[in-house]
């Protein structure tokens, strides 16, 4: 498998096949409006603007499942993202990413990493949070808060997990990296 056997559905209710994405690094995002890491909105946005012209595509699924942090409708979330951060990539339908009711994009995508840690200062505040919802945290692949992102190749394959407080800059670079080895 790979993420092209997937379909997910667009802020309208449309599905929409990932095989549009084919030949595309794609980075796919949970996010939320209220949490303490919408910021990086902006780092992702930069991102997009510098490297989408290059085969960059932005995933970004909205997800209320860590602390009520993506409250409202679709129309809600993508208005205060287009109006705050500016985001031109597109927004999909809100989604669960973990249990029971989690799309299948995600179930693929967390039972095929694991949780990669957490650093910088944020690690201190995190890490609590986390093991207070989930003790077995650094066993499983769920998602842990916000703004996990993965990153997938040209091929559809998944190349790196990376948890909310990885830096931006690394992920830039890897992305750059798979955009300038990919033909």
């Amino acid at each position: 498998m790979n993420i092209y056997d997937f379909k997910v559905k667009k802020q309208n209710g449309e599905e929409l096949s990932l095989e549009t994405f084919r030949g595309k690094v794609i980075l796919v995002v949970n996010t939320a409006t209220g949490c303490g890491f919408t910021p990086q909105y902006t780092e992702l946005q930069e991102m997009y603007e510098e490297l989408g012209e290059q085969g960059l595509e932005i995933l970004d699924f909205p997800c209320n499942q860590f602390a009520n942090q993506a409250p409202g409708e679709d129309e809600e979330i993508h208005d205060f993202c287009t109006g705050r951060y500016g985001i031109t990539f597109p927004q999909y339908h809100k989604v669960d990413v973990n249990g029971e009711n989690a799309i299948p994009l995600y179930k693929w995508l967390t039972s095929n990493t694991k949780f990669q840690g957490f650093n910088g200062p944020a690690k201190l505040f995190m890490t609590p949070i986390v093991k207070k919802m989930d003790p077995d945290y650094k066993n499983n692949g769920n998602i842990k808060w916000n703004f996990t992102k993965f990153l997938i190749d040209r091929d559809g394959n998944i190349v790196q997990r990376y948890e909310p407080t990885a830096k931006i800059d690394d992920i830039k670079e890897k992305i750059k990296e798979i955009l300038s080895n990919a033909s």
